[in-house]
């Protein structure tokens, strides 16, 4: 089964595309990896997801706007996937790019992607799996990390405590070790609040390879006042996003400081923190491998840092060492979901959601009759039968 994978993550840059051909083997998955590309959003429409983003004000139109805007630029990158497998494909999934992820009391009440699937479908013409979060918040869950499912069949937890690093806009950490469930959860923000300070300090996306982060020195009282969020202690399933790690709650943790702070020192800062958390995250749970994949693997700022603390406890090394393109895991992870789906098997894990049982995930739109199905004549009345 050929199956497109997309995924546009909270740092809403672009669309990962891979294209992936399963076989089920008895109770082993082959996954064969056909390809992969990043779409780079264009400028206006990175500036149309933020403006729509919390702690934003918006309107239903802007909503519905984006939601047709991101549908169209899925639908094109569908159709490179469809390339990618060779010009044919069984399904796409395509989760949409999150815009709220409703939190309260640490309990998730909903979410909402948007990226109208029904525009995808009608591209290439195969049926598109969506929604993929909302089961799970219906069991209970967090709805988020989803990744954890992919993880848990690539690491072998007979080869002891391992974990699977995801750095996205937040950090995700998934933990497999020997006898126990499968644990992951949202550790805090990886490239969120960097990418933050880069639009405000430096007028620019992000702070290409950790340069500038690199040439500062880490201001010990902001790193405290950051390190005391409550979210870092809170014991998982947790999530979380740019609800709540934005550019307000940088700028707000700036003021409170009361001193001005050099750019490249709060590059650097920021830096430390995501090395802290995800850092201790590890330690905590006594990984002694953690394999990483995502955006922030290409900051070698951020590598040597985490490298650095991790030395003598644990390895840092990247997907693409077992066959996985780092900066493409989580679309082929999504992929892997769909087959999931198609073949109506749990992808969530309650274990890391703390849903009440693991649920099928999303929503399939049809992209018109299936071809294998008789179809009777079309109607010309309706009778009702008593």
């Amino acid at each position: 089964m050929r199956i497109v994978g997309l995924m546009s993550g909270t740092s809403y840059d672009g669309v990962d595309v891979v294209a992936a051909e399963f076989t089920a083997d008895g109770d082993t998955l082959r996954l064969r990896p056909l390809g992969h590309r990043e779409l780079a959003y264009p400028d206006d429409l990175r500036a149309e997801i933020g403006a729509l983003l919390p702690p934003a004000a918006t309107t239903i139109e802007a909503v519905c706007r984006l939601d047709n805007r991101l549908g169209e630029v899925f639908a094109e990158a569908a159709a490179t996937g469809v390339e990618l497998a060779g010009g044919t494909a069984d399904a796409v999934v395509s989760p949409g790019q999150t815009v709220f992820h409703w939190v309260e009391d640490g309990r998730v009440r909903g979410t909402l992607q948007l990226g109208v699937p029904a525009r995808v479908a009608a591209r290439v013409g195969v049926p598109v799996l969506h929604d993929l979060r909302s089961a799970d918040v219906a069991a209970g869950g967090q709805g988020a990390p989803l990744v954890p499912a992919f993880d848990a069949l690539l690491l072998d937890p007979a080869a002891g405590a391992r974990a699977a690093l995801n750095l996205g806009g937040i950090a995700n950490l998934t933990v497999v070790a020997p006898g126990a469930p499968v644990l992951g959860y949202d550790v805090g923000p990886a490239n969120a609040l960097l990418d933050a300070a880069a639009r405000r300090f430096l007028d620019r996306p992000c702070d290409v390879d950790g340069a500038r982060a690199a040439a500062g020195r880490v201001h010990e009282a902001l790193l405290a006042r950051l390190l005391a969020e409550p979210y870092y202690a809170a014991p998982p399933p947790k999530s979380t996003g740019k609800e709540l790690f934005h550019g307000g709650y940088l700028d707000a943790a700036l003021a409170a400081l009361g001193e001005p702070v050099a750019a490249d020192d709060v590059l650097a800062t920021l830096t430390e923190l995501t090395a802290r958390t995800v850092a201790d995250a590890c330690d905590r749970h006594r990984v002694t491998e953690v394999v990483a994949a995502g955006g922030g693997v290409r900051n070698p700022t951020l590598r040597a840092r985490l490298a650095a603390l991790g030395a003598g406890r644990w390895r840092l090394r990247t997907t693409d060492e077992l066959g996985v393109p780092a900066q493409a895991k989580e679309a082929y992870a999504f992929a892997l979901l769909g087959w999931l789906s198609w073949h109506g098997l749990a992808g969530a894990v309650p274990s890391v959601t703390g849903a009440s049982r693991a649920a099928v995930l999303g929503s399939w739109t049809p992209a018109g009759p299936s071809a294998a199905a008789p179809r009777p004549p079309a109607p010309r009345r309706l009778v009702v039968d008593a």
